[in-house]
């Protein structure tokens, strides 16, 4: 049975204490792997604060019990945070936490945001502060017209699946790599 709470080595990248963005991964998509690793160097580049969030996400019983439980998780990372500056970026189940940045007016990065499940949407569209959004046509989470209808920034990518790649196109996949990292580190240079 999985774990219903943070990990207890979560991985911290120091910089200023005042500006700290908490990275919150997917369900199998760890802090390592590339969108959240490059998510995480944007960030480091830009001098904020990371911190990383490990889990063991439950896998069941409903939506509505896991979105409940990452958006805990997000709560209690960033209550434990005291810089004047907070910035949240999710990949996937991570994104379940939209409703708190929303709460909270932070700015986001939403990576293969879950458009089409639980509460995210309306978290997404309700939310005032700056947020990017980057998902793909491949993706079955991705719901790229109503993600249109919002006045948020956004990188959509044709044919891209939900690791934002290409099924049969490792060089195409790099090039989104370095589309998405680019258009990460734009948007954090424009929250200063």
């Amino acid at each position: 049975m999985a774990s219903e709470k943070i990990s207890p080595l979560p991985t911290r990248h120091e910089g200023d204490p005042g500006r700290v963005a908490v990275l919150l991964p997917g369900q199998a998509y760890t802090a390592a792997r590339p969108l959240l690793h490059f998510a995480r160097a944007v960030l480091v580049q830009h001098g904020w604060s990371v911190q990383e969030i490990w889990w063991d996400a439950p896998t069941g019983p409903t939506v509505e019990h896991r979105e409940k439980w990452v958006i805990d998780q997000a709560r209690q990372a960033l209550d434990a945070e005291k810089a004047d500056r907070l910035l949240l970026v999710g990949k996937s189940l991570g994104t379940f936490a939209a409703a708190e940045a929303a709460d909270r007016g932070l700015p986001a990065i939403w990576l293969t945001p879950l458009i089409t499940m639980g509460g995210v949407l309306e978290s997404v569209r309700r939310s005032t502060a700056p947020t990017l959004l980057v998902g793909g046509t491949g993706d079955q989470s991705w719901d790229g017209a109503a993600v249109r209808t919002m006045d948020h920034r956004y990188v959509e990518i044709p044919d891209a699946n939900h690791g934002l790649e290409i099924h049969g196109d490792p060089v195409g996949s790099v090039q989104i790599l370095k589309d998405v990292t680019a258009a990460m580190s734009r948007f954090v240079a424009e929250l200063g």
